[in-house]
């Protein structure tokens, strides 16, 4: 900020003189002694200098005057570096923001779509606003890199090799490249204003990594630059959720996957980040719109909330969006723990019936087959089973946690609808936009396994034992 200060010598200080060489010299002097160390800075002084003007002043007390005016120039150059100095040590408000994209998949190309919207949504952020990207493509000599996006351009890029953590293409499913992207991102680029974090890739909820071929927790890698293929490593949301509780707390995780909002890997996320945003169900290829989803990223207040509100526009009535506030999270596993008691203790089966209920994911290979149901709506499982006061008790623990949704009647898949999913209605009664595994027969399907995979899941041992 420039100031200008005018000293006029009639005004101020009432005297009146003609030019004199001495004392134009002098204040020449003092201008350049007080204002070259402060270039911000702008001082004029008249003189009046009219043929007009009489001599009126004797040099005793033209002296003094010259005493006067350095006093005031002494005085402004001193509150001139103090302005100069809160300047310069104003806190900046930034933001950071790591959209892991780990797309050597059979999203590849998709991967390549939502860059170009995540580089034209940043000509909307500020200086204060760093949007990063981790960028793992399914492409023939292209190291993964990492790279700010300011202004629709590339900034700053780095690849695997340079961020020495490997010369290879390494899987960016693995733990070891997933915590060393991290470190480097938010190390890098520091915020005062919070963090946040988009894993985008293929997921498949808490399933164990090794449990299904289609889609398995998250981030599949096939490490042979295929664009066809999603058979290679996964992460575990048990490891994922150790490994962000070693990086700066997070205001927001959004999942750009499937499958993401279940309590068992909320549960694991809860002391890494305060909201996680994403969907239930099954998600379309294409994934978020960022044109809209990055600007809401940057706000300073309820994020989490307009990310989920600007996913939900793009995809009305076709996916299902919810989020979760992680701070009770534990409140939820114990309350879960005491209906899940209640209802348990007046059944006469161990595995209950779960007809009509919402589901969001069914791995019937080829055809639809009831007991391949997964991921069943939690609240709509207990409503279900539960007295009235019993659920109202839970609902009031729930609504809590989750503190935002968009309800679907239907969502966007790769499978057809009309096949499998037909056996259940959505109404805004039933739908509760997150799902939670319940354990079935084991002699059906892949029930074994599951029963026995969800308790590596923390949530398992809060909840159900």
């Amino acid at each position: 900020m420039a100031i200008k200060v005018k000293t006029n010598l009639i005004s101020v200080r009432r005297t009146v003189f003609t030019p004199n060489v001495e004392v134009k010299e002098e204040l020449s002097v003092l201008f350049c002694v007080f204002v070259s160390p402060f270039s911000a800075f702008s001082f004029d002084f008249f003189v009046v200098s009219e043929k007009s003007c009489t001599f009126a002043t004797s040099k005793k007390k033209m002296k003094k005057m010259k005493y006067k005016i350095i006093i005031v120039l002494v005085c402004v150059a001193l509150l001139s570096a103090c302005g100069k100095d809160d300047d310069e040590t104003k806190t900046p408000q930034t933001r950071t923001v790591l959209v892991y994209m780990a797309g050597e998949n059979s999203l590849s190309d998709y991967a390549e779509e939502d860059l170009k919207e995540i580089m034209d949504a940043s000509f909307l952020l500020t200086e204060d606003d760093q949007l990063l990207v981790w960028f793992d493509r399914a492409k023939e000599d292209e190291l993964p890199w990492l790279a700010r996006m300011v202004n629709g351009q590339l900034k700053d890029s780095v690849s695997i090799a340079d961020m020495q953590i490997s010369d290879k293409d390494e899987y960016s499913s693995d733990p070891h490249v997933f915590e060393k992207v991290l470190t480097y991102a938010y190390g890098h680029y520091p915020a005062t204003q919070g963090y946040g974090l988009v894993l985008w890739s293929h997921a498949s909820g808490w399933l164990k990594a090794d449990s299904i071929a289609y889609s398995r927790a998250y981030g599949v890698d096939n490490g042979s630059n295929s664009p066809y293929s999603n058979n290679g490593p996964l992460m575990n949301f048990p490891t994922i959720g150790r490994i962000l509780e070693k990086q700066p707390h997070l205001e927001f995780i959004m999942g750009d996957c499937c499958n993401f909002m279940c309590l068992e890997s909320i549960y694991e996320l809860r002391n890494a980040t305060d909201y996680v945003v994403g969907s239930p169900a099954e998600i379309p290829d294409p994934g978020a719109p960022y044109a809209t989803v990055v600007p809401e990223m940057f706000k300073r207040e309820n994020a989490a909330r307009g990310i989920m509100q600007k996913y939900a526009e793009c995809y009305e009535d076709y996916i299902p969006l919810s989020v979760a506030k992680t701070s009770d999270m534990e409140a939820l596993a114990e309350a879960t723990h005491d209906v899940l008691k209640a209802i348990y203790g007046r059944m006469d089966t161990e595995y209950p019936d779960m007809t009509g209920l919402i589901h969001y994911y069914n791995e019937s290979p080829g055809r639809f087959n009831s007991n391949y149901n997964i991921f069943y709506d939690a609240g709509d499982f207990v409503k279900q089973y539960a007295t009235d006061a019993e659920y109202k008790q839970w609902k009031q623990v729930f609504d809590r946690v989750v503190v935002d949704k968009t309800l679907a009647t239907s969502w966007a898949v790769n499978k057809s609808w009309y096949i499998y999913y037909t056996d259940f209605e959505v109404t805004k009664e039933k739908f509760h936009g997150v799902s939670m595994f319940v354990p079935q027969d084991p002699n059906y399907g892949y029930y074994r396994r599951y029963n026995n995979d969800v308790k590596m899941m923390a949530w398992w041992w809060k909840a159900w034992e």
